[in-house]
């Protein structure tokens, strides 16, 4: 029965550690001009595990920019572009974050949204990032690396990720009672 309890207790523990956040942004609104996303992302904390699910119609994109190519609204050298509608973009390194929509004239409506990503020292390689959801559609690949993805971090050292963490606990458990 001590056996049960420690190993429950480890799972628990696996469960409140690996605890990532998908946010929709604009949440039922979604991706969209009539979105207030400046009071959408207010009282959000983002931190490196979390992803952005944007939803959109075929109407819009979603182009991830540099900080003055979102102040002027500039889609014509983008770091990412993305268009059909249900886009993931993991969150794997702290910092700040700018998205625009792919139309000049909907971004200067205000469809565009910075994001700060809290950095605890732990920038998450892009191996381990999340996977987009089917059919995402990403078209650019690669940004920039940020100075703090070139220091070596646990997960860029192969350490386990959430899921590896949560199936050892639940293997482990399983494991136990057989020895109960």
């Amino acid at each position: 029965m001590e056996k049960f309890l420690l190993l429950s207790l480890l799972f628990s523990m696996a469960i409140i550690t690996c605890s990532a956040t998908t946010y929709t942004v604009g949440d039922n609104s979604g991706w969209d001009i009539s979105s207030n996303l400046e009071t959408w992302v207010a009282d959000k904390t983002f931190k490196i595990g979390d992803a952005l699910l944007f939803q959109y119609s075929s109407t819009y994109s979603v182009d991830e920019v540099t900080k003055q190519n979102f102040d002027t609204c500039n889609t014509t050298k983008v770091l990412a572009n993305y268009g059909n509608g249900n886009t993931t973009v993991p969150l794997t390194r702290g910092g700040d974050r700018y998205f625009v929509c792919g139309n000049k004239l909907f971004c200067l409506g205000g469809m565009k949204l910075h994001v700060h990503v809290d950095d605890d020292g732990q920038s998450i390689s892009p191996a381990l990032a999340p996977k987009a959801v089917a059919g995402s559609d990403q078209r650019t690949g690669t940004l920039p690396e940020s100075p703090s993805a070139k220091k070596s971090t646990p997960f860029s050292n192969g350490v386990a990720n959430c899921a590896d963490i949560v199936y050892i606990a639940i293997a482990t458990i399983f494991y136990g009672m057989l020895q109960i």
